[in-house]
């Protein structure tokens, strides 16, 4: 009880955010929808072409449209010579607004042709123009209709934005997101619960909106629509301007264990230091890296290879100090982005395999993995068969796997765990390949570049000394073994810690918490 009441506590300025999004994106979707329901019920063909694209719409998979936006909005930016956000808020307006369109078209567009035409005929013998047919007989009848398709899309609307977290928005699925990667239920519930709990009450009273419009009771409309502006206004409030908000920093995090806990490091060092922080976490190493370069994150953990085959997009594997340095020069000429150093730590992906099957089968490096790999099944994490270190390691070694899937980090342990994968992608810093008696195969042919924890600032958040003053002692700080069981202590089947208890663990550990004077 206790864990789940400490998870609601993150749930109001979440649902501010979440709100937020998805009350936007729902009126930006009425907005584009209601003058396209009348030219359609006018001409049949727009009404074919507009439901077809709406349609459409609604066969693409939520979380796939709202990733297509940001490249979209990074290549309009680039046109434009820069100022377009391709990530947070206004790709998840986007992508939100489109998924809201069909229910408003489809339920306002059937209303219209539905109507008795003896009440239009009727409307026409009076002299009505078309513009009063529309306001006095068309619009109060198709109402009720074209309300149950807006409370439809509400509904949508409210339980997609859970999903802009992928893309740099706040909202309940930050929670959701967390949760599921470090099992923490009592986050996952908090989140799914008030994500639907919002959703129910913005349908109930859409609901007495939609009974007072076909009843003609106007002051049930107008109680309702009184009721639903003051809640959003409530809703809101944690996002209303408060003193010190030029002081808030937000703290970047991809959607593992270790982000989270090394997140919440830097979050104790820069509140110590007066700040105001924020997260935003579960972010693909891509956006990550770009709402870094776009100044939508102040501070990071990025890892070297990461940067270095993803970003400057090189396919050699200097040494570990070399790489660091190019790094660190290429990430501030291009982008005005500082690496203030590694943390000390490397978080390599590693092949790893059941310790007995291993034993078993005699592979202790890739090269032995290769002769064996048509026989075994291949548990990977969500990027990484897409990423170019996979194809880096395809290039040096002659893997051909029975099957390859991939699944989210813990569930990738599972897999191993349950024997439905032989092989993972594993990460060097994680305590569970001690816990679990895992294999580590070697890289002989070196494949595999480092991956040292860098600190990254953005080129705003640079410019702020006390900030980078207090995040330099970090640097060095932080051993491989420290790291691998912080992260244990979140991901453990038993007893689990959550990424903040993690945090202040790994600070005592590697004696980061006393006072910023005092170092």
């Amino acid at each position: 009880m206790s864990a789940f009441l400490e998870a609601m506590g993150r749930v109001p300025d979440l649902l501010a955010a979440h709100l937020l999004v998805a009350a936007s994106a729902l009126v930006l979707g009425l907005v584009i929808s209601l003058p396209l329901v009348v030219w359609s019920a006018r001409h049949p063909g727009l009404a074919r072409v507009t439901l077809g694209f709406a349609s459409l719409i609604q066969t693409i998979p939520s979380l796939a449209l709202l990733a297509l936006f940001y490249p979209l909005l990074l290549s309009l930016s680039a046109l434009v010579g820069g100022g377009v956000p391709a990530l947070g808020f206004l790709p998840s307006l986007l992508a939100l607004t489109l998924y809201a369109l069909l229910p408003i078209l489809r339920n306002g567009i059937t209303g219209l042709n539905g109507l008795d035409p003896a009440v239009i005929e009727a409307a026409d013998g009076v002299g009505m123009t078309a513009g009063q047919k529309l306001r006095l007989v068309e619009a109060p009848l198709v109402a009720p209709v074209l309300m149950a398709g807006i409370r439809t899309a509400a509904v949508w609307t409210i339980g997609a934005a859970t999903l802009s977290t992928t893309v740099g928005q706040p909202s309940l699925g930050d929670m959701i997101f967390a949760g599921l990667q470090t099992q923490n239920w009592a986050l996952v519930l908090a989140g799914c619960l008030s994500a639907a709990g919002l959703a129910l009450a913005v349908d109930a009273l859409l609901g007495m909106i939609e009974h007072g419009i076909r009843h003609r009771r106007r002051a049930q409309v107008w109680i309702a629509a009184a009721v639903l502006a003051q809640g959003v206004g409530i809703a809101l409030a944690p996002l209303w301007p408060r003193a010190g908000d030029d002081k808030v920093i937000t703290i970047g995090a991809k959607g593992f264990s270790e982000q989270f806990i090394l997140a919440r490091l830097i979050g104790h060092r820069l509140e110590r230091a007066g700040y105001t922080v924020r997260y935003r976490e579960g972010l693909g190493s891509a956006v990550v890296f770009g709402a870094l370069k776009s100044n939508d994150i102040d501070v990071y953990v990025d890892y070297s290879g990461t940067v270095w085959a993803n970003e400057m997009r090189r396919s050699d594997v200097p040494t570990r100090a070399a790489m660091l340095s190019q790094i660190g020069a290429w990430s501030q000429q291009k982008f005005g982005i500082t690496q203030l150093g590694s943390l000390g730590f490397e978080n390599a992906y590693a092949f790893a395999m059941r310790g007995d099957d291993a034993a078993r089968r005699g592979i202790v490096s890739l090269d032995d993995l290769a002769a064996a790999a048509p026989s075994l099944n291949f548990a990977a994490d969500l990027e990484f068969l897409e990423r170019p270190e996979w194809a880096a390691v395809k290039r040096a070694y002659p893997l051909r796997f029975k099957s390859a899937h991939a699944y989210a980090p813990t569930f990738m342990y599972r897999a191993l765990d349950s024997r439905q994968g032989d092989v993972i992608s594993a990460f060097s810093s994680d305590g569970r390949i001690a816990a679990q008696k895992l294999t580590v195969l070697t890289d002989p042919r070196r494949a595999i570049p480092s991956y040292d924890a860098i600190l990254l600032v953005s080129r705003t958040a640079s410019r702020d000394q006390k900030l980078t003053d207090a995040l330099t002692p970090l640097v060095g700080q932080i051993s491989v073994a420290a790291m691998r069981e912080a992260n244990y202590m979140v991901d453990r089947d038993r007893n689990k810690a959550t990424p903040e208890q993690a945090a202040r663990w790994l600070e005592q550990k590697a004696r980061l918490n006393r006072p910023l004077e005092a170092r």
